[in-house]
Protein backbone atom coordinates (compact mmCIF):
# COMPACT_ATOMS: atom_id res chain seq x y z
CA UNK A 1 0.00 0.00 0.00
CA UNK A 2 2.97 2.24 0.22
CA UNK A 3 3.19 2.59 -3.29
CA UNK A 4 3.19 6.18 -3.92
CA UNK A 5 1.17 7.18 -0.90
CA UNK A 6 3.79 8.82 1.53
CA UNK A 7 1.35 8.65 4.59
CA UNK A 8 1.73 4.92 4.79
CA UNK A 9 4.71 2.64 5.66
CA UNK A 10 5.51 -0.44 4.17
CA UNK A 11 2.73 -2.67 6.08
CA UNK A 12 -0.01 -0.09 5.22
CA UNK A 13 -0.12 1.75 8.59
CA UNK A 14 -0.82 5.70 8.74
CA UNK A 15 2.34 7.48 9.40
CA UNK A 16 3.76 10.98 9.87
CA UNK A 17 6.09 11.73 6.75
CA UNK A 18 10.03 11.87 8.47
CA UNK A 19 10.67 15.89 6.59
CA UNK A 20 14.27 15.82 9.01
CA UNK A 21 16.30 15.32 6.28
CA UNK A 22 14.71 17.76 3.82
CA UNK A 23 16.16 20.98 3.17
CA UNK A 24 14.31 24.28 4.63
CA UNK A 25 13.20 26.09 1.58
CA UNK A 26 10.72 29.00 0.92
CA UNK A 27 7.36 27.60 0.39
CA UNK A 28 3.61 28.84 -0.86
CA UNK A 29 0.37 27.72 -1.73
CA UNK A 30 -2.76 28.97 -2.81
CA UNK A 31 -6.12 27.47 -2.80
CA UNK A 32 -9.76 28.82 -3.75
CA UNK A 33 -13.22 27.78 -2.95
CA UNK A 34 -16.65 29.58 -3.96
CA UNK A 35 -20.11 30.16 -2.34
CA UNK A 36 -22.62 30.31 -4.44
CA UNK A 37 -26.15 32.04 -3.24
CA UNK A 38 -29.02 33.62 -4.01
CA UNK A 39 -28.84 36.92 -5.76
CA UNK A 40 -29.86 38.55 -2.42
CA UNK A 41 -27.50 37.17 -0.03
CA UNK A 42 -24.51 38.21 -2.19
CA UNK A 43 -25.87 41.82 -2.28
CA UNK A 44 -25.89 41.63 2.03
CA UNK A 45 -22.65 40.50 1.94
CA UNK A 46 -21.21 43.17 -0.65
CA UNK A 47 -23.89 45.90 1.18
CA UNK A 48 -22.49 45.00 4.92
CA UNK A 49 -25.82 44.67 5.70
CA UNK A 50 -25.97 41.02 7.00
CA UNK A 51 -27.02 40.33 10.15
CA UNK A 52 -24.53 39.15 11.83
CA UNK A 53 -22.14 41.67 10.95
CA UNK A 54 -19.36 42.13 8.19
CA UNK A 55 -19.03 38.88 6.45
CA UNK A 56 -16.06 38.83 4.40
CA UNK A 57 -13.92 40.57 7.45
CA UNK A 58 -15.32 38.13 10.09
CA UNK A 59 -14.52 35.19 6.73
CA UNK A 60 -10.96 36.40 6.37
CA UNK A 61 -9.93 36.27 10.01
CA UNK A 62 -11.47 33.34 10.03
CA UNK A 63 -9.22 32.13 7.22
CA UNK A 64 -6.48 33.00 8.65
CA UNK A 65 -6.83 31.05 12.24
CA UNK A 66 -7.82 28.20 10.05
CA UNK A 67 -4.34 27.82 8.61
CA UNK A 68 -2.53 28.41 11.64
CA UNK A 69 -4.13 25.32 13.39
CA UNK A 70 -4.02 23.29 10.13
CA UNK A 71 -1.86 20.61 12.05
CA UNK A 72 -4.74 20.22 14.79
CA UNK A 73 -7.06 19.34 12.72
CA UNK A 74 -5.83 17.08 9.48
CA UNK A 75 -4.01 14.45 11.84
CA UNK A 76 -0.63 13.75 9.32
CA UNK A 77 -0.13 17.50 9.27
CA UNK A 78 3.30 19.04 10.55
CA UNK A 79 2.94 21.99 12.64
CA UNK A 80 4.53 24.82 10.25
CA UNK A 81 6.14 28.24 11.26
CA UNK A 82 3.61 30.54 9.27
CA UNK A 83 5.23 33.28 7.60
CA UNK A 84 2.01 34.69 6.27
CA UNK A 85 -1.70 34.01 5.45
CA UNK A 86 -3.68 35.95 3.04
CA UNK A 87 -7.51 36.16 2.07
CA UNK A 88 -8.97 37.69 -0.60
CA UNK A 89 -12.89 36.97 -1.11
CA UNK A 90 -14.95 39.16 -3.52
CA UNK A 91 -18.48 39.23 -3.50
CA UNK A 92 -19.91 38.78 -7.24
CA UNK A 93 -23.42 38.67 -7.98
CA UNK A 94 -24.60 35.68 -6.09
CA UNK A 95 -20.93 34.17 -5.24
CA UNK A 96 -17.87 34.92 -3.02
CA UNK A 97 -15.04 33.82 -4.40
CA UNK A 98 -12.16 32.93 -1.88
CA UNK A 99 -8.28 32.53 -2.53
CA UNK A 100 -6.11 31.71 0.53
CA UNK A 101 -2.49 31.80 0.56
CA UNK A 102 -0.04 30.89 2.74
CA UNK A 103 4.08 30.82 2.87
CA UNK A 104 6.06 29.38 4.86
CA UNK A 105 9.85 28.82 4.92
CA UNK A 106 10.62 25.30 6.25
CA UNK A 107 10.88 21.48 5.13
CA UNK A 108 7.68 20.66 3.79
CA UNK A 109 4.72 22.39 2.03
CA UNK A 110 1.54 25.05 3.18
CA UNK A 111 -1.00 23.32 0.33
CA UNK A 112 -3.17 21.97 3.87
CA UNK A 113 -2.68 24.97 5.18
CA UNK A 114 -4.41 26.88 2.13
CA UNK A 115 -6.74 24.09 1.36
CA UNK A 116 -8.01 24.87 5.25
CA UNK A 117 -8.09 28.51 5.21
CA UNK A 118 -10.12 28.74 2.03
CA UNK A 119 -12.65 25.98 3.44
CA UNK A 120 -13.14 27.93 6.74
CA UNK A 121 -13.25 31.00 4.89
CA UNK A 122 -16.37 29.65 3.08
CA UNK A 123 -17.99 28.01 6.02
CA UNK A 124 -17.84 31.14 7.78
CA UNK A 125 -19.72 32.90 4.86
CA UNK A 126 -22.20 29.63 5.27
CA UNK A 127 -23.00 30.38 9.00
CA UNK A 128 -23.16 33.59 8.94
CA UNK A 129 -25.60 33.80 6.18
CA UNK A 130 -27.69 30.76 6.68
CA UNK A 131 -30.65 32.27 8.49
CA UNK A 132 -31.40 34.43 5.51
CA UNK A 133 -30.17 31.85 2.77
CA UNK A 134 -29.81 27.86 3.31
CA UNK A 135 -29.98 26.96 -0.35
CA UNK A 136 -25.64 28.28 -0.72
CA UNK A 137 -23.10 26.04 -1.75
CA UNK A 138 -19.72 25.64 -1.00
CA UNK A 139 -17.92 24.41 -4.35
CA UNK A 140 -14.37 23.99 -6.04
CA UNK A 141 -12.12 23.97 -2.95
CA UNK A 142 -9.02 23.30 -4.76
CA UNK A 143 -5.17 23.97 -4.68
CA UNK A 144 -4.39 26.17 -7.43
CA UNK A 145 -0.63 27.23 -7.22
CA UNK A 146 2.19 25.88 -4.88
CA UNK A 147 5.67 26.79 -4.97
CA UNK A 148 8.81 25.55 -3.50
CA UNK A 149 10.62 21.80 -2.20
CA UNK A 150 11.30 19.47 -4.32
CA UNK A 151 8.27 18.77 -6.67
CA UNK A 152 8.99 22.57 -7.44
CA UNK A 153 5.96 24.42 -9.06
CA UNK A 154 2.28 23.49 -9.30
CA UNK A 155 -0.45 25.59 -11.31
CA UNK A 156 -3.90 25.09 -12.10
CA UNK A 157 -7.09 27.02 -12.29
Amino acid sequence: MSGDLSHFDASGQAIMVDVGAKPVTERTATARARVTMQRATAALIRGGNAKKGDVLGVARIAGIMAAKRTAELIPLCHPLPISSVSLELEAGEDVVEIAATVRTTGQTGVEMEALTAASVAALTIYDMCKSVDRSMHIEALRLTHKAGGKSGEFVQD
